[in-house]
């Protein structure tokens, strides 16, 4: 494709502002998942014995579309408008989680999607890149509060953890308190801090694991020396089956066996198709992704820029690192999707949201504005 910089349309000025290697990362991550999205469908459809479908991959397919539209639609906002849609969109989730609590299906426990008929969505999914917008916005502002900016942060963040807990949805809180964090350390909190905080959420993980029992569970089978769990164990002999080159396309046959051989444990079905070889692909996509992310975000020469985009990559890194690493038994089971990669429109179209908004905060710009507005300015209310 090729665009004169004499071009002064809306597209020009994105295209030649935008970080693209982020964006190659990024399509090339989506690709990956349609084409594991096909290679898995039939194992959730059928069984070894019974011929499945595709229902899953077209179904992807239609949610893909919908998320490069996210993408795309977020990465060309202006910064200004960036916030309000972060608000907006984190207000809802906030509400939406709140409402799984009465009306969510009960899955295994927990109470976590809320259905539409057509579709189910996940709002919780959604909070994390609208707060690590308004979190940085909040830590960036250079208008005096009355609280001191993490307090107000804390405080902004709380009514989602509590809703959280009560679903329970023990791991998304974990993520939301690990981008916390990552804000305030970005943001310049010292060490001192920063480790008490370490040790505060270490306590609450000695506190979940005693008041949550699939906690509990999933801990002392991950300790265990016998019972690694039906899940993890099928996911180790799947890579053991796939080896370094994998069986081939729709050859395998241990994700038959496996219940989320779509979703959270797709990386499995990866590997015993694709081999070492693709997983290998995938984690080093995830890697250029967040470095790059994180080199552009320092790189910019506004604090909101730097400390949004820092948070954005932080937790899509995250989120992708334990998913692989609870795949090949690194980390205790957590149901946690693979961005880009498992089947579902919550976690597709929430990855959409954050990818763009950090393309658009991590956009190059000729300087920064000699006026900072505050983020209640922003958002319409004094300061």
């Amino acid at each position: 494709m090729s665009i004169s910089r004499a071009d002064k349309s809306g597209f020009a000025n994105w295209w030649f502002t935008v970080d693209k290697l982020a964006l190659t990362a990024m399509a090339a991550l989506i690709g990956i998942g349609l084409m594991l999205a096909f290679a898995a469908s039939p194992a959730i459809t059928g069984g070894p014995l019974t011929a499945g479908d595709f229902r899953y991959a077209a179904r992807q397919l239609a949610y893909a579309v919908v998320a490069l539209t996210i993408m795309g639609g977020a990465s060309l906002l202006p910064l200004r408008q960036v916030k309000v849609v972060a608000a907006v969109v984190f207000a809802v989730a906030v509400v939406g989680t709140f409402l799984v609590l009465f009306v969510g299906a009960d899955v295994l426990g927990a109470r976590r999607e809320l259905n539409f008929g057509l579709f189910t969505l996940q709002p919780s999914e959604f909070l994390k890149p609208s707060f690590a917008i308004l979190g940085a916005a909040v830590l960036a502002d250079r208008a005096q509060m009355r609280l001191p900016k993490p307090a107000v942060t804390f405080l902004l963040l709380l009514p989602a953890l509590l809703i959280l807990l009560l679903q329970p949805d023990v791991g998304q809180t974990g993520l939301l308190l690990s981008l916390w964090g990552g804000l305030l350390f970005f943001a310049g909190l010292q060490m001192f801090w920063v480790g008490l905080l370490a040790g505060v959420v270490a306590i609450l993980g000695v506190v979940a694991f005693f008041i949550f029992p699939h906690v509990h569970h999933r801990l002392l089978q991950y300790f265990s020396d016998s019972d690694i769990g039906y899940q993890a164990g099928l996911a180790l002999k799947a890579f053991a089956h796939g080896g370094f080159a994998g069986v081939g396309p729709g050859a395998g046959t241990v994700k038959y066996r496996i219940p989320d051989a779509h979703s959270d444990y797709i990386f499995a079905v990866a590997g015993e198709e694709f081999g070492l070889v693709l997983c290998g692909i995938i984690a080093c996509l995830f890697c250029l992704l967040t470095v790059r992310l994180l080199l552009r975000a320092a790189g910019s020469r506004d604090p909101f820029c730097q400390l949004a985009g820092a948070g954005l990559a932080l937790v899509t890194g995250l989120q992708a690192f334990i998913n692989m690493g609870v795949a090949v038994s690194l980390l205790p089971a957590k149901g946690m999707t693979l961005p880009f990669i498992s089947y579902g429109g919550s976690s597709l179209f929430s990855i959409a949201l954050t990818m763009g908004f950090a393309l658009a905060v991590t956009r190059q710009r000729p300087k920064v504005p000699t006026r900072e507005e505050s983020l209640m300015g922003v958002l319409g209310m004094r300061a």
